[in-house]
């Protein structure tokens, strides 16, 4: 695929709404869940090993903003490890295909995975955590005093709860997904 189609000023949007299509993925799904098109992180920048020791990339500032959100949770005794960081559009659809392949309803993958082209990972500024004695991506991570770190401090470092119970985006809850926005926009 040619760097360009990639680019959301000359057709990010219809490479999204083709790999969507060729997915099953229904065409106003951004408009029905209220989530914008999330273009890729020109230039992700490394932020260390996540948890299965591969190497993590977020966008240059929200990477700098997570360095001292765990560095400040440290202080606070509370280890916060990452699970997932950047992920490319084509990344996320194979995620998707995979669960296709097993048999997955698109219905039922779409409630608990963005579809390709509007997940906050593909921004760069998208964090899954988790913290020691805590299954991964599992709800149980509400339970952990890191997450009730994050909750009262996470927002000092410009960073959000993406999707809390109830969400408007018809998103699965996830107190792992945390997203950083910028301040200056």
């Amino acid at each position: 695929m040619s760097k360009d189609i990639k680019d959301p000023t000359s057709g990010f949007s219809t490479y999204v709404a083709t790999l969507c299509g060729r997915l099953g993925i229904p065409q106003d799904y951004g408009l029905q869940r209220n989530l914008p098109l999330q273009p890729e992180c020109p230039q992700p920048v490394s932020i260390g090993k996540d948890l299965f020791d591969r190497e993590q990339f977020l966008a240059e500032d929200a990477a700098g903003a997570w360095l001292n959100l765990q560095k400040a949770a440290s202080k606070d005794g509370i280890e916060l490890q990452v699970v997932s960081a950047y992920r490319p559009v084509e990344y996320q659809a194979g995620i998707v295909q995979r669960k296709l392949d097993a048999g997955i309803a698109i219905d039922d993958i779409l409630k608990v995975s963005a579809a390709p082209g509007f997940s906050e990972h593909h921004s760069g500024r998208a964090l899954d955590l988790t913290t020691p004695g805590f299954e991964v991506l599992e709800e149980e991570f509400e339970l952990s005093l890191a997450f009730a770190w994050l909750l009262n401090h996470a927002h000092e470092f410009g960073f959000r709860l993406s999707y809390p119970r109830d969400n408007p985006h018809g998103v699965a809850y996830e107190p792992w997904h945390w997203y950083w926005q910028d301040r200056s926009i």
